[in-house]
């Protein structure tokens, strides 16, 4: 776990879940796993507000917590999981995924269980129904078995699991209340530090039967202390619906793996056309449940079956398929591979291969936007040679011996060249040493991988610098919006609405146009950034599998 990292999940935690849940968080990923006296100690919070703090923590996957290394008896320790908090920075990815895939419902599903770290089936559809309801025109509802459906399409493609009952995960019963008493409701969802798979345990993509009946209500404006009476009533309630203790949490795999199928598409797309990346797709939509994370390629299918199961739109001959396929495989990027004869043929989609050709893209892109096209031109000539000389780079790239010298030792000084001695004689003096250049794409992967997430963190600092500096406008801007809106709602007069939007000046509003711009612009930077962590992320776990 480097510098970097640790800061980025710190500045995560503290924009999600508070300072003292960063401070927590941040002690435990550089301290390792620790007992709660130790944490207590360490970082001089009382017991109560670090008991807290770790079920935050827990609820939410970010902390696993285990029996003490001393052996039975010994106090159960706590360890931050880096990965899981990095996945925060991708949560708008993972809920606008859902909506293009399963619209507002799937999309509310993800947010609430994203927001709450695990819920259970039954209080995740009223919820989700109630939200929809909320949102339509009066005397419109949402029927709960609407919401269960498309939950339950969510756990049929494997976006939602079970999370892990506790005492299957290798924890004692009693560790969890020992220290997290608030925990102990809740299943283990961060009681192992690897996600849960289908082989821990045989229930994980298993729908309960639920005995919900109804449909969502509409909130009404509560008034004063009826909130409060509200949810004591909400934890009071015992109604049962048949999934007590059955919680549920995002598959964040799945997503991974849908997003690798569509970067791959796109590849395939901009590199021959249309017609072969819908090939593709229809290769991967076909695997995309029975193929590991890890795999290096998906399963075998036949030519026979992929064309029973290409879309009917595209209306595509035999013979034009076979054509198509033996493109993709004679194509050097190796996107598409053969394993056989049978059934017209056996195709593969090799996805490590595919990750490798995407983030050797992305390296690329890199080294052309900050050293230009003729560096570009060196390193992807040092990439395609692996092993040149100065004079032969100077010769192939076609490029003046001067510049290619400067370029060179830019990019050297930089890491993402490297220089490697060969000596003639044991002595390694320089006139009977060849000085050879090459490119090692996985360390320059990780490299730029740090860079990336140093990027991120300095985004989502200027971001919290530019909303504390406008911090009083903001409010106002809020107060008077929430004026409005209940002006609104019980039919005031025009006059007095523009009155309450006077109460702004042009100056503010201006400045509060300029802010949205810059934390839009802040916004988008971090999504467009966290592309290029996936492609570099996927990369380097793939061949760490591999």
């Amino acid at each position: 776990m480097t510098a970097q990292e640790i800061r980025l999940c710190g500045l995560l935690l503290q924009e999600h879940f508070g300072e003292m849940v960063e401070k927590v968080g941040t002690h435990l990923l550089r301290s390792g796993a620790q007992n709660l006296r130790t944490i207590v100690q360490e970082t001089n919070l009382s017991v109560d507000l670090v008991k807290k703090c770790l079920c935050v923590l827990v609820q939410h996957g970010a902390c696993c917590f285990t029996s003490g290394r001393k052996g039975p008896g010994s106090p159960t320790e706590y360890r931050a999981c880096c990965d899981r908090i990095l996945r925060v920075l991708r949560y708008p990815r993972y809920i606008y995924t859902a909506k293009t895939l399963y619209g507002d419902t799937g999309e509310l599903i993800i947010e609430e269980l994203l927001q709450r770290g695990h819920m259970t089936m039954s209080s995740t559809v009223k919820t989700v129904a109630d939200r929809l309801t909320q949102n339509m025109e009066e005397g419109h509802s949402m029927d709960y078995s609407e919401v269960s459906s498309t939950f339950s399409k969510l756990v049929e493609t494997h976006f939602l699991q079970r999370c892990p009952p506790v005492g299957g995960a290798g924890t004692s019963g009693s560790a969890a209340p020992a220290a997290a008493p608030a925990a102990a409701a809740a299943p283990a969802a961060a009681v192992s530090v690897a996600p849960p798979t289908p082989e821990s345990f045989p229930e994980c993509y298993s729908v309960p039967h639920l005995s919900l009946i109804g449909r969502g209500k509409r909130q009404l404006v509560p008034e004063n202390g009826e909130d409060q009476r509200n949810a004591k009533r909400a934890k009071m309630d015992t109604e049962t619906h048949g999934d007590e203790g059955i919680y549920w949490q995002v598959n964040f795999e799945r997503f991974h793996q849908h997003f690798r199928d569509q970067a791959i598409i796109s590849a395939v797309a901009n590199k021959l056309d249309q017609t072969s990346s819908e090939i593709v797709r229809t290769i991967l939509r076909m695997s995309e449940v029975t193929t590991s994370a890890t795999a290096a390629c998906t399963k075998p299918l036949s030519a026979n079956e992929i064309f029973r199961s290409l879309p009917a739109s595209y209306n595509i001959p035999r013979h034009i398929l076979d054509q198509y396929l033996t493109l993709l495989v004679d194509d050097p990027m190796e996107f598409v591979g053969k394993t056989g004869e049978s059934g017209g043929g056996m195709f593969v989609v090799n996805l490590h291969r595919a990750l490798a050709n995407l983030a050797r893209a992305t390296i690329e892109s890199i080294v052309q936007e900050r050293f230009g096209s003729r560096s570009a031109r060196i390193f992807r000539l040092l990439l395609r040679k692996r092993h040149l000389e100065q004079k032969q780079v100077e010769d192939f790239a076609m490029i003046p011996a001067k510049e290619a010298k400067d370029m060179l030792y830019t990019l050297l000084s930089h890491n993402l060249v490297q220089l490697q001695e060969i000596p003639k004689t044991p002595d390694f003096a320089p006139s009977r040493t060849f000085y050879l250049y090459t490119v090692n794409q996985l360390p320059t992967a990780r490299m730029l991988l740090q860079n990336c997430y140093k990027t991120v963190a300095n985004l989502i600092e200027r971001r919290l610098f530019e909303t504390k500096e406008n911090k009083r406008l903001l409010e106002k801007s809020q107060r008077i919006e929430a004026i409005l809106a209940s002006l609104q709602a019980s039919g005031a007069e025009p006059e007095q609405l523009s009155e309450v939007e006077e109460m702004i000046s042009a100056p503010e509003k201006q400045q509060l146009d300029v802010l949205k711009l810059h934390v839009n612009k802040l916004d988008s930077a971090e999504n467009q950034v966290d592309e290029t962590v996936f492609v570099l992320e996927s990369y380097v776990s793939s061949t760490s599998t591999s």
